[in-house]
Parts: structure tokens; sequence; C-alpha cells
């Protein structure tokens, strides 16, 4: 079987793995826009969850080819097919429209997560929570019958790798070598197959350049770094430019893209919508009853409410935005307005946006769980003589981009305001 893709090309899908992508709770993704709002203002951006789904499993496959040329034994090929899965799985539990619908999910405790994955703090569930149950402790779970018998597959091996921890490291280890650390990197790190698919696929559809790099470059360039009994994802001296411009790609792509101020607020605007009607909609915790709730199904509720904001949402009716700050130097201006505002009792949305170079690496907090490596291969010393360091070492994009870049917006409806207030709102602004 194959999957035509406009930015991929053509994706094969092994026969085993049919009965995964057919299953209802991955068609349920086919109904869940990968960028939700952000259509509202890139008319192309209508590309769903289902297919960046498949894209990364492309990408990881290219990506798991490259680090491992010799694919002969049973045992790599078991590795490899978990990282497609985990790769194709790790957001089968998003919820719909928006992050902002994760504010009206139960309590992670009335998903009776497998014991594994229990957690025992007291939160409320994410996205996350649900792709763990969806994997591993539910009809979907059944799915999985056609590649653990041709890989020996184990549900719960894909869900470790979405979650970052696992208890059997024997499952991903060959020849005393552990490749767990290395496999999550590529489902979730700083330079994960899931960035390298969406920042491409993203700046296809929505008709802008601001995600553009160069994957097979960076492929090419990825090696295999083992320290002690453990293998990290590393890449090589020689393209830490291009890694340079991947980092570059992706805040670009966060600063003009997906902080669009109308994306943004309407994000809100749904936020005030669930607050103000609490009893209108929630996310079940029966993970079968989720199988409804994609984008369509919260639409048809926001469309039949007759709550202020669903309507506004529903029209794409947005507050008009007053003021618009990047970085600190005009937050002083911002407090000020807001104060007006908060003493002429008029309602306003504020919208605050932060985009960091990196949610892995800062110049106080460098990540040490599974760090990423940079390779130094020399052929002048000895035959195979490489040395590694960490990531942070090799670039100095980290400590340059160190501090979160704050986009902060002020949203009212200042054409019904009384022309005092208008004017008062102009002075401030103007000021």
């Amino acid at each position: 079987m194959e999957i035509r893709d406009p930015v991929h090309g053509s994706i094969p899908i092994y026969d085993s793995e049919i009965e995964i992508l057919e299953h209802p709770f991955f068609q349920r993704l086919r109904n869940i826009k990968q960028l939700g709002f952000s259509e509202y203002v890139f008319p192309g951006a209508t590309h769903t969850r289902y297919l960046h789904s498949i894209g990364v499993m492309n990408v990881s496959t290219l990506v798991f080819n490259n680090l491992f040329k010799d694919q002969s034994s049973s045992e790599i090929l078991r590795l490899k097919e978990t990282l497609r899965l985990g790769c194709l799985l790790h957001d089968i539990g998003h919820a719909p429209l928006s992050h902002s619908t994760e504010s009206v999910m139960p309590n992670v405790s009335a998903l009776k997560l497998p014991k594994q994955f229990e957690v025992s703090q007291d939160r409320q569930a994410s996205h996350e929570d649900y792709t763990i149950k969806s994997i591993t402790d539910s009809s979907f779970t059944q799915s999985f019958r056609g590649v653990k018998a041709e890989f020996g597959i184990e549900p719960d091996a894909v869900a470790e790798l979405v979650v970052g921890e696992t208890k059997h490291p024997e499952y991903f280890t060959i020849k005393g070598v552990n490749y767990f650390p290395l496999l999550h990197q590529l489902v979730s790190s700083e330079m994960d197959c899931d960035r390298m698919d969406y920042l491409l696929r993203d700046s296809y559809f929505c008709g802008v350049s601001y995600g553009k790099f160069d994957l097979d470059w960076i492929i090419d360039n990825l090696k295999v770094c083992p320290e002690g009994n453990q293998a990290f994802l590393g890449i090589s001296e020689r393209a830490i430019s291009t890694f340079d411009d991947f980092l570059l790609s992706r805040f670009h792509m966060f600063m003009m893209v997906y902080f669009h101020y109308r994306a943004v607020c309407l994000e809100q605007m749904l936020l005030r919508y669930f607050e103000s009607a609490k009893s209108e909609y929630s996310i079940p915790a029966d993970i079968e009853a989720y199988l409804e709730h994609d984008d369509p199904y919260l639409y048809k509720v926001l469309k039949k409410s007759s709550n202020v904001w669903a309507k506004r949402i529903v029209k794409n009716n947005i507050p008009k935005k007053i003021l618009e700050t990047f970085g600190a130097a005009h937050l002083p201006q911002m407090d000020k307005l807001e104060q007006f505002l908060k003493s002429e009792n008029i309602d306003y949305i504020k919208c605050s946006s932060k985009g960091r170079l990196s949610k892995y690496y800062s110049a106080t907090s460098p990540q040490t769980h599974y760090p990423m490596k940079v390779m130094r291969e020399s052929s002048l010393l000895s035959k195979n003589h490489t040395s590694f360091k960490n990531i942070q070492d090799a670039t100095d994009l980290f400590q340059k981009y160190s501090e979160s870049h704050a986009v902060n917006r002020i949203h009212c409806d200042f054409d019904e305001l009384k022309p005092a207030a208008q004017k008062r709102i102009q002075e401030i602004i103007q000021a």
C-alpha cells in the first residue's frame, strides 16, 4: 500500500500496518486540522493530523535507514517498526480544534491508565494521556495484531517511546546497547521527526517559506552516538550550520505563523467559551466515547450554542487588536493600558505568546536526560576516530536566543466603547 503525499511523495505502508491506519481511532485524525484556527488566516492550512502523522512516520523511516545500514537482524527490524509506530501515533490522542480544548479534559485518574503509565500527581489529563490510553488500553490496541506477529511489537513499548521513559530497556537493547534514548529523541527532541515533518508541511499548506530547511542534508548527517551502554542521537559537526537553520526555521514559523494574532485570539475565545458555558462541552474520560470528538463535532456544539463566545468563534468575529508589543520594551505601555481597561470595567482579551528557540535547551537549564550530540570524525588521527560533545557546546544559537521572545496583544471591542474611552486608549497607545 502507498499513500501519495504532497510533501514527501509516495509513502509506503506495510501490510501489517494497514489495520492500524484503517482503525477508527487513527481515522479520527482525518477530522482534526493540524493548525486549528490558522485556516482563518492561511486558507490553505486545512491539512490534518492524519497526513502529518503518516509524514512523521515516513521521515522516521528515512532517518532510521540512514542510521542503521545493516537491517538483517530481527531485533533491528523490531526497533525500526516500533519507531515507525511511535511517530505515526504520537498525536492519536489529540483533542479537537486546539490545545485549548485540553482545558475541558477530566482528571487523569478518570482515564484509568494501565498501571505502568499511572501518574502519581493529581492533575488534569492531557492529549498525551489520551495517546497512552488509546495505544495500550482501548479497542485500538487490538489493531497491533499484525505488527506483533510480523515484528514482535508490543503496544506498551510504542507508548513508552512517546512518553520518554521505559521500564523495559531490554526491549530496546541490542548487543548490550540500549537504543531507547536515540529512538525517543526521534519521536520527541530538539530534532525529532515530528518537527522535520510539520515545518515543511505547515510551510507548504500555509503558502509561506519560513519553515523550509534542508531535510536531506540533515538526515544524511544524523549519527548514532554511543556512550557507555546507551545510544543517543547526534549530528555530524559539518552539518551544524544546517542544524542552526532548522532551529531558526522553527522559531520563525512560531513568530510568523503559529503566533498570528487572529489564530491566537480565537484560541483565547474558545477558552472563554469553555469557562462561560461549562455544561455545554467536555471531553469524556471514556476512551471509546472520545472517538466522536473531532473538529466537526466541536464546531457542531459551537454552532448550536447561544453563548456569545461560541457565536463569535463560528463567525470568526474577534475583538479588534488595539495594542501589540514585541519583547519587553513596551511592556509598561501594555500595563498602563490594562490598568485603564480594568478601571473602566472594559472587557478585553490579552494574548501572550512566547517564542523560544528551544524548549530543551536554555542558558539556565540545558537538557541532560537525553542530550543530543555532535560527532566529530577525524581521519588524520586514526581510522574511525570519533569524539562527541553536547549540542549546546557546538552552536551559540541557544545562548543568543536563550530568552523567550514574547508577543503580547490586547483585543477589545473598541468601536463599541464611548468616545471618551476611545480617546484615552488612543492616548495611551500613541504615547
